[in-house]
């Protein structure tokens, strides 16, 4: 058994202030010298950046969804080694996860399957000892979640805040913190949520800095340690890339992961969990800096795993790929608010353009690999497809199904990714398509060695792709 002092931080819905707790918590006790472990549940890439800025350790997440049920402990275990305490940030309102799917994906969830005690943040903004009522309700509903205490927001003054706990208290929950109101911490926002941390620098520094100091000043840090430090132990192993790879293979999971989501009928060809010999190391260039911020830290560490010499280069400023490059990986990121930089950037353009060898790009990736992206001329890897924004913002789960072999997918192998854009593409597939879910059309585009496509996925519900993708590069 592994003990890992963690705690769960939840709240009844998206804005009561999740983030700036979790995010204040970590950066609190990271300057208490703990060693503090950053997750984040869900598919979100953002709130992980500021994460990593408190903490000084990757911000990883926590998906069932993305992965399965059966990975959390085991992922939680991989991220949270040699830490004195976890930080677990929720995601929407604690029982809102998979659409059609109860509270599946759900903070609840994830909570339960990490044996976590849960912090409920409240926004106590327009209300007074209606706070308890809402309590009350959260305690109550739901089964095998432990609400261990409750920090409360946007409190207003000395007796806005007395007349919160107090009524809170009655209930025999404790109040753990109260966060008065501040204009100095707030971050800024743009079409995909928060701006990344990592386009922020200097100014994300001192946001995360300002968050530790409120939640500090403003909480019972020893009294949320001791409710962390209340968590039994958990069952391992911890999860590690180089077993993963061919193992899981052997248990895609591919029938019952769709029953969970969209089901579609397809041939079931696969090549599962076939073991390939380890040759030489092959050079993996991932795309990084301020246009190309989303991406999992496993997917990465797969890629090792397989083989890979994992090397970073940035689209806006380098000008070649580096040296000896077998493979490009190009995640999500905002490439459509650097697009006239990226366009400036020709000798990269053409450089990725004559590349010739395998590339793996979601969402972001595919924007920079179409011809256009909002009239600027892009890498032009994908022939006849532009790009522009959109009005509407495009986001959730997705249970897709491979339309072709390509890279790191056989045709009809089942995957659960999610999107998040507000991008189209036109066309929005190729002839040959990369993915298809129900309710929808061919997604995507598979050409040559490439794939590329919005659908973002978490390598460690498929950890095959990687060994797939250093393979090819060999």
């Amino acid at each position: 058994m592994s003990r890992v002092p963690r705690v769960v931080v939840a709240a009844p819905a998206s804005g009561s202030g999740k983030t700036t707790v979790a995010t204040g918590l970590m950066a609190a006790f990271a300057a208490r010298g703990l060693r503090v472990s950053p997750h984040k549940v869900g598919p979100d890439y953002i709130d992980p950046g500021y994460h990593a800025l408190a903490t000084g350790r990757p911000g990883r997440n926590l998906d069932p969804w993305l992965t399965s049920e059966e990975l959390i402990a085991p992922l939680f275990l991989h991220g949270a080694a040699g830490a004195d305490v976890a930080v677990v940030e929720g995601v929407m309102g604690l029982y809102d996860g998979a659409s059609g799917e109860g509270d599946f994906a759900s903070t609840a969830h994830a909570a339960r399957l990490l044996d976590a005690p849960v912090i409920l943040v409240v926004d106590a903004s327009a209300a007074g000892r209606s706070v308890a009522a809402m309590v009350h309700g959260f305690r109550t509903y739901g089964d095998g979640v432990q609400l261990g205490g409750v920090i409360l927001n946007q409190i207003g003054s000395q007796g806005h805040e007395r007349l919160c706990r107090e009524a809170v208290e009655e209930l025999g929950v404790p109040v753990l913190g109260a966060l008065r109101r501040r204009d100095d911490v707030a971050k800024p926002s743009r079409h995909l949520g928060l701006v990344p941390a990592a386009e922020r620098s200097a100014e994300a520094v001192e946001t995360v800095e300002r968050l530790g100091a409120l939640v500090a000043e403003s909480c019972d840090l020893d009294a949320v340690l001791a409710l962390a430090r209340s968590a039994p132990g958990l069952a391992g192993p911890a999860w590690a890339p180089g077993a993963e790879r061919a193992e899981r293979g052997e248990r895609i999971e591919r029938g019952e992961r769709a029953e969970r989501g969209e089901r579609i009928e397809r041939g079931e060809r696969i090549e599962r969990g076939e073991r390939v010999e380890r040759g030489a190391t092959v050079r993996v260039a991932v795309a990084g800096g301020e246009a190309f911020t989303f991406g999992y830290a496993e997917n990465e560490e797969l890629l090792a795993a397989a083989g890979a010499e994992v090397v970073r280069f940035d689209p806006l400023r380098d000008e070649r790929l580096p040296d000896g490059t077998r493979g490009i990986v190009i995640g999500g990121g905002f490439p459509e608010v650097y697009a006239a930089d990226l366009s400036a950037n020709e000798p990269l353009r053409k450089e990725v353009a004559a590349f010739g060898g395998p590339v793996y790009a979601e969402c972001a990736g595919l924007l920079y690999l179409a011809e256009e992206l909002d009239g600027q001329p892009m890498c032009g890897v994908l022939t006849g497809v532009t790009a522009t924004m959109a009005p509407r913002l495009t986001l959730g789960y997705r249970a897709a199904v491979a339309v072709s072999d390509s890279p790191v997918a056989r045709a009809g192998e089942r995957v659960h990714g999610h999107e998040f854009h507000r991008t189209v593409t036109e066309p929005g597939a190729g002839e040959t398509a990369a993915w298809q879910w129900s309710k929808a059309g061919p997604e995507g585009f598979v050409r040559g060695g490439v794939v590329a496509s919005y659908l973002h996925l978490h390598w460690a519900g498929t950890p095959w792709f990687a060994q797939r993708f250093v393979e090819a590069c060999r």
